[in-house]
């Protein structure tokens, strides 16, 4: 009886030694530690939002600061030549130093200009026989803002002017521009509505466009028949105002949206605002004076935004056999933002580590947003995790 006891002792340690060894090791996991959302920081500022209307400010390539007024779409009158000139531009790209094709004005293209001109609307005056090419047409649509010449690049573009306006609902859609609906190139049409939330849309598509840029900022113009003309947008050149488009009617009011550079930190942003159904004796002063107030009060509001410290622990590994190890990001992005302004962090690509971790090893990303701007941060190992040793396999529970 002693000896079969004294024998099942060493056989009972072989197979608690042999099971120990056999026992699958638990996988290396990890436990993310970065905060999914951070809320920028800076100077509290107060945006003069208008009494009346609606209105939007957004920085080009961060996102939209905020909006004031009705939500409804409405009446924009000429901004609508900011999305002719945009699909134009798209349809016939004009590169720098260019002029681009040359269009011949018509005998009904004359009879449209005066019959505009007889009730009354904003004209450009054109000849039979007169040619204009493609950089002179725009200048005629957004400096004196001439509601013949966005019929005559309509047609010219798509052979129709009804034609053109279903492109130009076709590309306000691809923007994003939910909230608006084209019914003629001019938008004298009350028909033609929208936001101004959207038209900061179409507005900054635009300003990336050179052509249109450099268009919109001309204080004026010398075309072959019209001669001199001069940008309706009286406030150009003010507060860093470098355009971009007014409009007024009387179903839409006094209209403006507005760019204006600004730096931050050493670095050039565009600012963008809009500002709809203004009233008033002076509908489109009333405009001006708004987008100009909202340009200025968006410099003050901008400040440089670096949601993660270079160092920054952004997730764990861990192994039962081992001390945690950190993942940290080597870098600190510095985005554009204002208070309050809200972001998000995200961990992509988890490393798969089963048994050991090296030191220094890339180890997936930290995505950082913050409106239109993105970081993806590599992430490393802060150490390292050795394979579990013989004495761990033996004696863990």
């Amino acid at each position: 009886m002693r000896w079969s006891y004294l024998l099942a002792v060493p056989a009972l340690i072989v197979i608690v030694v042999v099971v120990q060894l056999l026992r699958p090791i638990p996988p290396i996991t990890m436990q993310v530690t970065a905060p999914t959302s951070f809320t920028a920081q800076g100077p509290s500022v107060n945006v003069p939002w208008p009494t009346a209307g609606q209105s939007a400010l957004a920085i080009s390539g961060v996102g939209l600061v905020g909006s004031s007024g009705a939500t409804a779409p409405q009446p924009i009158a000429s901004l609508a030549k900011m999305m002719v000139a945009y699909v134009v531009l798209q349809d016939h790209p004009l590169p720098v130093g260019q002029d681009g094709p040359t269009v011949a004005v018509t005998a009904q293209d004359v009879a449209l200009y005066q019959s505009d001109l007889k009730s009354g609307q904003s004209v450009v005056p054109v000849a039979a026989g007169e040619s204009l090419t493609e950089r002179q047409m725009l200048e005629g649509l957004l400096l004196p803002s001439g509601n013949n010449i966005a019929s005559l690049m309509a047609a010219w573009d798509a052979g129709s002017e009804s034609a053109f306006v279903a492109k130009m609902n076709a590309e306000a859609k691809s923007l994003g521009m939910t909230n608006t609906h084209y019914a003629d190139a001019s938008g004298l049409s009350a028909a033609t509505v929208s936001t101004a939330v959207d038209q900061l849309k179409v507005a900054e598509a635009a300003m990336n466009i050179q052509a249109f840029a450099e268009t919109a900022a001309l204080p004026q113009a010398t075309l072959p028949v019209a001669g001199l003309v001069y940008n309706v947008d009286g406030f150009l050149g003010r507060s860093g105002i470098i355009g971009v488009k007014t409009g007024s009617t009387t179903a839409a009011g006094g209209c403006f949206v507005a760019a204006a550079n600004a730096t931050v930190a050493g670095k050039q942003v565009l600012v963008l605002a809009a500002v709809l159904g203004q009233g008033g004796i002076q509908p489109l002063n009333a405009a001006l004076t708004a987008g100009e107030s909202l340009v200025n009060s968006a410099k003050p509001l901008l400040t440089t935004v670096q949601p993660v410290a270079a160092g920054q622990v952004a997730a764990t590994l861990t192994a039962p056999w081992a001390a945690p190890v950190h993942l940290t990001v080597a870098s600190s992005p510095a985005f554009i933002g204002w208070n309050g302004f809200v972001g998000s962090e995200r961990v992509t690509g988890t490393p798969s580590f089963s048994r050991s971790v090296p030191n220094g090893a890339a180890a997936g990303t930290l995505a950082v947003t913050l409106g239109q701007q993105q970081a993806a941060l590599p992430l490393k190992t802060s150490g390292s995790i050795n394979p579990p040793g013989l004495r761990w396999r033996l004696t863990r529970r």
